[in-house]
C-alpha cells in the first residue's frame, strides 16, 4: 500500500486547498498504480507550526511562504 506524505507550514492552505492536494495526489497514484489499490492509498498532510520549518537557516512564517504566491 503507498502512503503519500505532504508536509505544509501550518495556516498557508484552506482545508479546501488540503482536500484537492489529497484528491489530486490519490488520482496521479491511481494512474501510476491502477484502480484497484484507490482504497489502499494513503494520502498525509502534515502541518508545522510556523517557525519550525527553515529554509537556508531561515524560520518560515505562513505570511512569508503566502508572499512568494502573490
Amino acid at each position: 500500500m503507498p502512503m503519500v506524505n505532504i508536509e505544509v507550514i501550518q495556516g498557508v492552505f484552506s482545508p479546501e486547498q488540503k482536500q484537492l492536494m489529497i484528491d489530486r495526489v490519490t488520482e496521479a497514484m491511481v494512474s501510476v498504480e491502477g484502480e484497484a489499490l484507490r482504497g489502499l492509498t494513503w494520502v498525509r498532510i502534515q502541518e508545522f507550526a510556523q517557525g519550525h520549518w527553515a529554509i537556508g537557516g531561515n524560520s518560515l512564517s505562513a505570511a512569508d511562504v503566502l508572499a512568494v504566491g502573490s
